[in-house]
C-alpha cells in the first residue's frame, strides 16, 4: 500500500518510534516560527538551554499580536525580540509586516518541510504542502536547539473533495462544513489530508484557509498536496526554486475517509459562541449586524480583500454598522494598492487596520455592548473579542461583505453576479521588513525591558500530591478561558507573576487569590479541556500558582503537552461518575505518585476527602513520565542534554 502525504513527510523526518497511531514518535524539525505573544517566553526558554545559535534550517520571529502600544510593555518586548533574533540566528519580521501565518505562507513555506510554531494556527502552511504543527513555546525552543519534536502519531483522515465551489461559496464554507460534522474535538489526534479533483479548483490561499481552521477541529495539522496550483503560487511569489511536487501515492490509504461535494455546499456561518455552532446563512438571515471585520490569519489574502473591494465598488457600506478590514501582510497591502483594490475599500469608508491579529485576539475592534459582530476569523468564544457579552459570528469574506452592505446577516448569493478576481502574475515583493540575523552575533546586546521577568522554576515531582479542588469546570474550556487575551492581559506574557493574577479571570475572578491562599491545588475540567490557542501560559501560570495536577474527562492535544512540559500532571477520570462527585473544595491526595508513575500501568490511584479512592488514567509515554518526574521539559533537557 502506498503512502499518503503526511506519512511521506513523517517518514523522511522520523528519528524515533513507529508510525502507528497513538504511539510516540520523534521527527526532525526544519523550521520554526514564533509570534510576539508567545515568542518572548520561548526565547527566554531557548536562552536558558545555553545554545549559542539556532540549529534549524530557518527560524523566524514575527510581531503581529501585541502591536497595540498602549504602554511600554509591548514595545519593550519587540526590542527584546529583535535583538534576540539578531544575536541567535533568527529572522525578524517587524511590526506591520504582517500576520505570521500569512507572511510565512508567502515568503517561507516550502512543500515537504516540517515546521512547528508557537501558535495553534501554524497548520496554515499546510496549504502549501508543509507538515506544520502548532505547539507550545517551550517545544519551539527545544526544536530551535536542534532536538526533534515528540508527539503521538496521529491518525490520517483523507478528505476527498470533488466538484467545484459555486459562486459566493468559499473555502471557509468547506472547513465550516467539517466543523459541523466533526465538532471542535472531533479532530483530536488526527491529521486532515485533502485529495481529489476538487483540490485542483482551490488556490493556495483558499487551501490555507481550510488548513488554518483545522485547528478548530482540534487536529494535529491539515495539509494539501503540492501541485501545479502550488507551483503557480510560488511563481507569483518569485520563489519558484522553493517549489517541488508532493502528492500522495495513487494507492495511498487513510485511517478514515470523508467526502465533501463542493458543488453541494452553500454559505455557512458559525453562530455564537463556538466555531462548531454551524448553520446555513439562509437560516439566520435578517439578524441585524452592528460590526463586520474582514481579516485575521484565516481570510486576509489578496483575493479575499479584492472580493470585498469589488463588492464595495458596486455597493455602499450600510450606515448603521462599522466595517473593519485588516490585511494579512504588507505584501497584500502593496499589491492591493498597485491593483486599485485598496482605494475602493478606503473610498467606501472601511476602517483599514494594521496588518496584525487585531480583533481576533481582542487587541482592538471590540464590538459594542449587546451587539452582533460578524467576522472572517477562526474563533468566537464568549468574550474573546474583548466584549464580555459579545455575539460573534464567523463566516467567509463573501458572507461578511454581504452583511456589511445590507446591515444584516445575508446570504451573499443575493448580491448578484460574483466578482471576477484574477490573481496577479506577480505579487509585490518587498522583504525590507524582514531582518536577517547579525553575522557578528557577539556584537549584539540583548535589550530587556522591566516587564520581562525571569523564567519561573518548577521543582521535581514530590512523593505526594495533595490539595483542594480550586475550581470545577464544564466541557470545552478554551485556553482563552484559562488565560484571556486582550489589550490588558496580553502585554503581560513575559511577566508570569503578573499574568498569573488573571488565570480564569473571566470565569472566576477570585481564582488566583484562592490558589495563592490554598498554596495551590487541583483544577477539574470536563471534555476537551484546553482547546484552542497554543498559549503555554495557560499551563505556565497555573503552575506558578501551585497547581500540581489537572483532572479532566479529556484534554486538547497542545494543552496536554504544555502541562507535561511544565511539570503539571494532566490526568483523566476512568469513571465519569467521579467527575460528578467532585466539587470545588474537595480534598484530593495522590499518594506515592512517583512510584505510581514508575509502574507499568496507565492508572493512578487518588483519595477523595480522605475516604473514597478513585482511579485516574493517563497516556504518558515513558519519556513524558521522566519529564514529569523531573519537574518539566526544561529540567529534563538540561539534565539529559
Amino acid at each position: 500500500m502506498g503512502l499518503n502525504i503526511a506519512k511521506k513527510i513523517i517518514t523522511e523526518h522520523l528519528v524515533e518510534g513507529e508510525m502507528e497511531a497513538g504511539e510516540e514518535i520523534a521527527i526532525n524539525i526544519d523550521r520554526t516560527l514564533t509570534q510576539d505573544a508567545t515568542g518572548t517566553m520561548a526565547y527566554l526558554q531557548f536562552e536558558s538551554l545555553g545554545v549559542k545559535r539556532v540549529r534549524t534550517e530557518l527560524s523566524v520571529s514575527y510581531v503581529d499580536h501585541n502591536t497595540l502600544q498602549a504602554g511600554f510593555e509591548n514595545a519593550d518586548d519587540h526590542r527584546f525580540l529583535q535583538s534576540f533574533a539578531s544575536k541567535y540566528g533568527i529572522y525578524f519580521s517587524k511590526p506591520g509586516n504582517g500576520v505570521c501565518h500569512q507572511v510565512n505562507l508567502e515568503r517561507f513555506s516550502i512543500p515537504g518541510r516540517t515546521i512547528v510554531g508557537s501558535d495553534s494556527h501554524t497548520p496554515t502552511a499546510g496549504g502549501a504542502g508543509m507538515l506544520a504543527i502548532g505547539v507550545g513555546g517551550l517545544d519551539v525552543a527545544i526544536a530551535m536547539s536542534g532536538s526533534p519534536l515528540y508527539l503521538k502519531m496521529p491518525k490520517i483522515v483523507g478528505v476527498e473533495l470533488t466538484g467545484s465551489l459555486k459562486p459566493w461559496v468559499a473555502a471557509k464554507d468547506v472547513i465550516l462544513e467539517l466543523l459541523r460534522r466533526y465538532t471542535v474535538k472531533g479532530g483530536v489526534g488526527k491529521v486532515f489530508e485533502y485529495y481529489g479533483d476538487g483540490v485542483k479548483t482551490l488556490s493556495v490561499p483558499e487551501r490555507a484557509t481550510i488548513t488554518n481552521m483545522g485547528a478548530e477541529l482540534g487536529a494535529t495539522t491539515s495539509l494539501f498536496p503540492s501541485d501545479n496550483i502550488t507551483r503557480k503560487f510560488f511563481k507569483q511569489q518569485s520563489r519558484i526554486s522553493d517549489w517541488s511536487e508532493l502528492q500522495a501515492d495513487s494507492d495511498a490509504d487513510y485511517d478514515e475517509t470523508i467526502h465533501i461535494e463542493l458543488d453541494l455546499l452553500e454559505p455557512l456561518i458559525a453562530a455564537p459562541s463556538s466555531p462548531d455552532n454551524v448553520k446555513k446563512v439562509a437560516d439566520v438571515a435578517g439578524t441585524i449586524v452592528q460590526q463586520v471585520i474582514i481579516g485575521s490569519c484565516t481570510n486576509s489574502s489578496y483575493k479575499d480583500l479584492m472580493v470585498a473591494a469589488h463588492v464595495l465598488k458596486r455597493h455602499k457600506i450600510h450606515p448603521d454598522l462599522s466595517l473593519h478590514i485588516t490585511p494579512g501582510s504588507k505584501q497584500v497591502i502593496e499589491t492591493l494598492v498597485r491593483d486599485g483594490g485598496f482605494a475602493e475599500m478606503v473610498g467606501a469608508g472601511a476602517r483599514i487596520g494594521e496588518s496584525c491579529c487585531d480583533g481576533c485576539i481582542g487587541m482592538g475592534s471590540a464590538p459594542a455592548t449587546d451587539t452582533v459582530s460578524i467576522r472572517s476569523f477562526n474563533r468566537n468564544w464568549k468574550g474573546r473579542s474583548g466584549t464580555p457579552d459579545d455575539r460573534v459570528y464567523l463566516a467567509s469574506v463573501e458572507t461578511c461583505i454581504a452583511a456589511a452592505v445590507r446591515g444584516e446577516l445575508t446570504d451573499p448569493r443575493e448580491l448578484g453576479m460574483y466578482p471576477e478576481v484574477p490573481l496577479p502574475k506577480r505579487f509585490v515583493i518587498n522583504d525590507s521588513m524582514i531582518l536577517p540575523p547579525n553575522k557578528q552575533p557577539e556584537t549584539v546586546k540583548i535589550i530587556r525591558g522591566p516587564n520581562i521577568k525571569p523564567l519561573p522554576e518548577k521543582q521535581p515531582l514530590s512523593e505526594e500530591v495533595r490539595g483542594e479542588v480550586l475550581i470545577k469546570l464544564a466541557d470545552n474550556i478554551s485556553t482563552d478561558a484559562i488565560i484571556p487575551a486582550g489589550s490588558k492581559i496580553l502585554p503581560l506574557r513575559s511577566n508570569i507573576p503578573a499574568i498569573s493574577e488573571y488565570v480564569f479571570h473571566q470565569v472566576d475572578p477570585l481564582f488566583s487569590k484562592r490558589a495563592i491562599e490554598k498554596n495551590g491545588g487541583y483544577i477539574v475540567g470536563g471534555e476537551n479541556y484546553g482547546q484552542g490557542s497554543s498559549r503555554e501560559h495557560a499551563a505556565l501560570a497555573p503552575m506558578h500558582l501551585g497547581v500540581s495536577a489537572i483532572i479532566a474527562k479529556s484534554f486538547a492535544r497542545i494543552h496536554q503537552a504544555n502541562l507535561i512540559n511544565f511539570g503539571v500532571l494532566p490526568l483523566e477520570f476512568e469513571n465519569s461518575e467521579d467527575y460528578t462527585m467532585i466539587r470545588e473544595g474537595t480534598g484530593i491526595v495522590i499518594p506515592g505518585i512517583i512510584d505510581q508513575l514508575k509502574e507499568n500501568t496507565n492508572k493512578i490511584k487518588a483519595v477523595i476527602d480522605n475516604s473514597k479512592t478513585i482511579t485516574l488514567v493517563h497516556n504518558y509515554s515513558p519519556r513524558q513520565k521522566k519529564i514529569l518526574l523531573s519537574g518539566g521539559l526544561l529540567n529534563y533537557t538540561k539534565t539529559n542534554g
